[in-house]
This record gives C-alpha cells, structure tokens and sequence, in this order.
C-alpha cells in the first residue's frame, strides 16, 4: 500500500532527503513515495541534554564546558578566600551581622512590620548607622566598621548591596565623625563600679535626667517598669559573678538556681573558655542585693507570660511588652551603660565590663582571696588584666605614704 506523499509518518520509519531517493531507485524493500528534493531535511546532531525541571521542559540545554570550568573555578576561589580571611575578621564580621539582625528586631518594633534581613538599601542602611549612632551609641570609627563587616557578610550570603548604599551610609555617618562627643565614645579603659555604684543606679528615676528637645527625632519614654526590675537583675548579678557580656547573654533560668545561701549560679561557656559554678550570697542592701533583685525578675517575666527555662534575659520593649529573644551580648553591655547615666554617672566611662573590673577591685579592698576572685570570674592564672585588677585594689594597702608621720 502507498501512502500519500502528504502524509507524516512515524520518525522510526522515516528515510530522508537522498537516502529515501536512493533507496527507492535501488528497488528494494516494499514501494515508497519518494520525498521531493524541495522537501529534504537535513538533521545536525549536537552535544546536548534534556532538563526536565527547568521552567521549559523538554527543550534544549546545550553544555558549554568553558562556562562550566569558570564556575567552578568561582567556587574553588570563594572558598580560597574565605579560608585564608583571618579569624578576627570572620568573627568581626559575624558579629557585624548579629547587630543587622538585632536592628532589624528593633525596627520592627517601631514600625509593626519585620523587613527581610537581604533588603539592603539606601533606607535600611542609613537608619542602621542612626540606630547604631543614637540607640547603641557607637563611635564612629566603630560605626563605619560595622558598614564594611554587614556589607561584606550580606554579599557573602548572596544579597545584593548596590554601590549607592554604601555611599549613603557613609554620608550619614560624616557628620557624626566630626563631632568630638562622638569621637571621645569608646575610648579608654572601663570605670570599675562598687557597691555604692548599683544602689545609685538601681535606685534612679526611670527618666533621663536630659530634657528631650522637640527639634530632635529621638523621643524619651519612661523607662518600663519591667525594663527596670530586668536590668537591676542584669547588673547586680553581673556584677556578683564578673560575667562577662556574652556569658550573661547565654545564661538561661535553669542555670540559676536558689539555694538556702542565695543563688548557684552556672556561667555558660562562650568563645572557648569553660563554663564554671559560681556561688552568689544575699547583699546587705535590697537595692544591691543580686539574690533579691533576680528573684523579683524571675517573677515579673513569669507573670507577664515568659517561659519557664528560657534566656535569663530579654528583651522588653519601649511600652513594657516582654519579647522572646536573648538580650545580645551588646544589649546587656547597654544595660549597664544606660542605668548608670540615668543615675548620673556621666563622669566616668562606664560599660558592660565594669561590673567585671569592679568585684575585683572591691572584693581585694575587702581583703577576698585572689583565688576566689579569679575562680568567680573564669580567668586564667596568668591573666595580665585580672593582675592589673588586683593591683589597682590592693592600690592603697600598705601605701608607701601610710603611717610615716606625714
């Protein structure tokens, strides 16, 4: 039977262009239609594959081996790179990127509405270096590292970060390095505090002394009373076990526990040195007493629905809402900062290591074994700083002008 010269057949049966004529011409096999000369069709074969979950499946994707060598040869140097970067400035940038993400966290409070942590634009950016200015009040030069560690770790996770909100950051930042209040932040030595210390600032109003002036954009709002009893905890028990920021950062409820004698309290293990049990004793003053203060936390948090085991401290915003994350390791270093100059206590520099500094100091002047303070404070036997700590308390023991007559 023969099929008309019109007809499709199956690609199985086909024989095209010359071999179909020649085939026909020979005589062999069972009769054909030759196909038209007009009609030839000639195939090319190419080195290509099908892909399937590609958005059009079923068509083409030729290899392009040059293209595939480059593109590992970017993986090879991203990894390169990242190896050879030193470890401060991995661990500088990761830190960088945590105050992104606690940014973030606290615009969302203002704003009712948490943006991508990737949207990195000319508006994120600015009000990231005026947070960082007015809320944590870094310095400057701090300031425009933080703008290279975020810039440098968003690209490294992939997110685009155009040119032009580098150089809006640092436009706003301009004017904040050519002030000498800002310049003077951050510099020095931390003030050891005492006793005296915490009960002035435990004490203080929940206001700022500083009349807030109406031309400016920042707003003071009464301390919460929450916020309060949060922060006489913080820096009371701080203090009693020398913690340092991050220890207390990562200190959960469990870790504190209530004995007969006051608290025993677990230190966690951050940045590689090991976690240590400290004892902690009542206080003579309720204003200072860290025993008294936490219990009075633990039962305000548990009261405004905080779960039972979780981080020792967090956040509370500006109208006493209790939030759910970790205070950061920058928070708990503001916590004391900012008591400390509600109290008044603006003639010294005061930080999240004085409370550190201070038991040291304190404890020595009251006649405390070395071991015992450098056990409750996890440093090393050869540790310059606690030695510094403890000449700086045995400063007027035994002074050379004592009891000569003068």
């Amino acid at each position: 039977m023969t099929m008309p010269p019109d007809q499709e057949t199956p690609l199985a049966g086909r024989r095209y262009g010359k071999e179909a004529a020649d085939g026909q011409a020979a005589g062999g096999g069972s009769q054909r239609t030759a196909v038209p000369a007009s009609r030839e069709v000639v195939v090319e074969v190419v080195d290509a594959e099908l892909v399937d979950d590609a958005p059009a499946a079923g068509t083409l994707t030729v290899y392009d081996p040059a293209a595939a060598v480059l593109a590992a040869l970017d993986v090879d140097a991203e990894e390169y790179l990242g190896r050879i970067r030193p470890s401060k400035t991995r661990t500088g940038y990761a830190r960088d990127w945590q105050l992104w993400e606690e940014f973030h966290g606290w615009l969302a409070e203002q704003r009712g509405v948490r943006l991508p942590l990737g949207a990195v634009t000319v508006g994120t950016f600015v009000a990231f270096v005026t947070w960082l200015d007015e809320v944590v009040e870094a310095a400057p030069n701090s300031i425009e590292r933080r703008i290279t560690g975020v810039t440098s770790e968003a690209r490294r996770r992939k997110y685009t970060v155009p040119k032009e909100v580098t150089e809006a950051a640092r436009r706003a930042l301009k004017p904040l390095k050519l002030d000498k209040a800002r310049q003077a932040r951050g510099r020095g030595k931390a003030a050891a505090l005492s006793p005296e210390d915490l009960r002035r600032m435990n004490s203080a109003p929940r206001e700022p002394a500083r009349v807030a002036d109406a031309r400016s954009r920042r707003r003071t709002y009464l301390v919460p009373e929450l916020a309060r009893l949060r922060d006489r905890a913080l820096n009371t028990l701080k203090f009693a076990v020398a913690g340092r920021n991050e220890e207390m950062s990562e200190l959960d409820d469990v870790q504190v526990v209530p004995t007969d004698e006051g608290l025993k309290v677990y230190v966690p293990p951050v940045k590689g040195r090991p976690g240590r049990t400290v004892p902690v004793t009542y206080g003579e003053h309720p204003d200072s007493c860290p025993v008294r203060c936490w219990n009075a936390w633990l039962h305000a948090k548990t009261a405004a629905g905080a779960e039972p085991g979780g981080p020792a401290f967090v956040y509370v915003d500006q109208w006493g809402n209790l939030g759910a994350r970790r205070l950061s390791p920058d928070g708990v270093g503001r916590a004391m900062a900012r008591a400390a100059r509600y109290a008044g206590m603006t003639g010294r520099r005061i930080t999240g290591h004085s409370g550190r500094r201070g038991l040291v100091t304190t404890g020595r002047k009251s006649g405390k074994r070395v071991e015992k303070l450098r056990a409750q404070g996890g440093w090393s036997p050869n540790s310059p700083v606690f030695w510094e700590y403890i000449a700086e308390g045995e400063l007027f023991e035994d002074a050379a002008t004592d009891g000569i007559g003068l």
